[in-house]
């Protein structure tokens, strides 16, 4: 790993932005046209363009407010008096800065690579969008979380790319197949809990949306969920079983990818309605509709799920369920027999 921890100038622009400016190339390209170099030459010694350059000195000259340079037409650029100073002044800050600005520096880099070792240590785990998995991860240490639909997860997990994948099955037949798949790669798959899928909708729910068909009337806005996801999958299917056009939903094409955000989207008033968990729309005070309830599993291999923190990982999963309005712990493959 190679960084440096150098002395910043920072300044507001007219427009209200900050602009900052790195005070060791300051002061180099200073020098170099003190030298005898044109902006040009100079300006290409530091690596920046031209133009970037030229706009940098004018910005250290409006938040200071005295001039770097003379420039006289034909005859190039000249430092002032105080250009002169400045290289002095940030080379003794530099100075300076660099007997105590090495012992912040190599703290830095420390804790990063402390925090890499970390990192890499844990189990890469990649789950559709839940907020009892997230807080479960939480609790239990040994784990990376990355959120992703369910198909990603288990395509990953199956290539080996993750070590734990978390996903949500709406139907028996679906999960019998991703099962069978699972296990024939040596793959342990676990059911955790059961949660209700529906329509998240505006408070007192002002539509009257009752169904998925209400989704296709003309003043409802509708958020989607990302392709890959379990959530939108389940939709998917639910338009075909119905016969429903999915471009007559206002909407369809709009995506965001957790159930959180579909619920903002509801409150900002962008929509009127998103596929989402019931606890989500419990806990963001919006309207829910029942649509169909789901199992959600966690699936790793063999080797892993022998693992004191993969157990733990689970059982805090199934009590955090057992817990939470919208969920079900579930604990026996016997408990959803037909789906495995």
């Amino acid at each position: 790993m190679q960084i440096e921890v150098r002395p910043t100038l920072i300044s507001n622009t007219r427009t209200g932005d900050k602009s900052s400016i790195d005070l060791v190339w300051l002061a180099q390209l200073l020098k170099n046209i003190g030298q005898g170099d044109s902006l040009v030459a100079a300006s290409k010694k530091s690596g920046i363009s031209y133009r970037g350059s030229w706009g940098k000195l004018n910005d250290v000259e409006k938040a200071l407010s005295i001039p770097l340079l003379i420039r006289t037409r034909g005859h190039g650029s000249k430092l002032t008096s105080f250009g002169e100073f400045l290289i002095y002044f940030i080379d003794g800050m530099k100075s300076e800065y660099g007997v105590h600005g090495r012992n912040y520096q190599d703290a830095l880099v420390k804790e990063i690579k402390k925090l890499q070792k970390i990192e890499s240590s844990k189990w890469r785990f990649l789950s559709s969008s839940d907020a009892i998995i997230q807080k479960a991860v939480e609790e239990v240490k040994g784990f990376a979380l990355q959120i992703s639909g369910s198909g990603e997860a288990l395509e990953k997990l199956l290539n080996r790319e993750v070590d734990v994948a978390g996903y949500h099955v709406s139907d028996e037949k679906s999960s019998k197949a991703i099962y069978s798949r699972l296990v024939k790669s040596h793959i342990e798959v676990f059911p955790v809990m059961k949660r209700t899928q529906g329509l998240m909708v505006k408070k007192g729910n002002p539509l009257s949306i009752k169904s998925i068909i209400d989704l296709t009337k003309r003043q409802v806005r509708f958020m989607n969920r990302q392709i890959g996801s379990g959530t939108r999958l389940l939709l998917d299917t639910l338009l075909i079983e119905q016969n429903i056009d999915p471009t007559e939903i206002n909407g369809y094409l709009q995506e965001e990818f957790t159930h959180s955000a579909v619920a903002n989207a509801i409150l900002a008033g962008k929509v009127d309605a998103g596929l989402g968990v019931k606890n989500i729309a419990i806990e963001n005070g919006l309207g829910f509709i029942p649509i169909k309830d789901e199992i959600f599993f966690i699936a790793m291999r063999k080797e892993l799920a022998s693992e004191a923190q993969a157990s733990k990982l689970i059982r805090k999963i199934r009590v955090f369920s057992s817990e939470t309005p919208g969920y079900k712990a579930v604990s026996l493959n016997r408990q959803i027999s037909d789906w495995l």
